[in-house]
């Protein structure tokens, strides 16, 4: 089952969903030391954080472009990491960093963040697309900006 990518109000969705990204947020600016810290302040538990926390993200208003960032698990095989490259430029997406550590047991870690501004396709599509390229191990939307 592929994944759906929507923008929602958070006016329609049920508050856990605000919590969590409440928590993200004071995560990222120090706000919270920590996990355990956050989660009373925002008033969830830590299983509920951890449920949702990948599957939740705020998209900013107003902006000209339109980051993504994808964590890649990729097969330690030549010319992989060059398919997914020129399989986001074919649908016009503008790859702004890659960072990639060392193999350790023939499977590396990537992470990809592109320009997404001027796709010809929706983001879901080509997540999927990636996935299907041959020795692409797991594809994970990180973040969208």
């Amino acid at each position: 089952m592929s994944n759906k990518y929507l923008i929602i109000d958070t006016g329609i969705l049920p508050e856990v969903f605000t919590k969590v990204m409440r928590l993200k947020e004071l995560l990222r600016i120090g706000k919270v030391k920590d996990i355990s810290d956050g989660v009373k302040k925002v008033g969830i538990s830590r299983s509920t954080y951890y449920k949702y926390k990948d599957f939740v993200f705020t998209l900013s208003e107003g902006l000209t472009s339109h980051k993504v960032t994808l964590g890649l698990m990729l097969a330690h095989e030549a010319g992989t990491l060059s398919k997914i490259l020129d399989k986001i430029a074919s649908k016009k997406g503008n790859i702004l960093t890659i960072n990639q550590d060392i193999p350790i047991n023939k499977a590396a870690s990537v992470s990809i963040t592109f320009d997404a501004s001027k796709l010809d396709i929706e983001i879901n599509e080509l997540v999927d697309e990636i996935a299907a390229i041959k020795n692409v191990i797991k594809v994970d939307l990180v973040a969208v900006e």
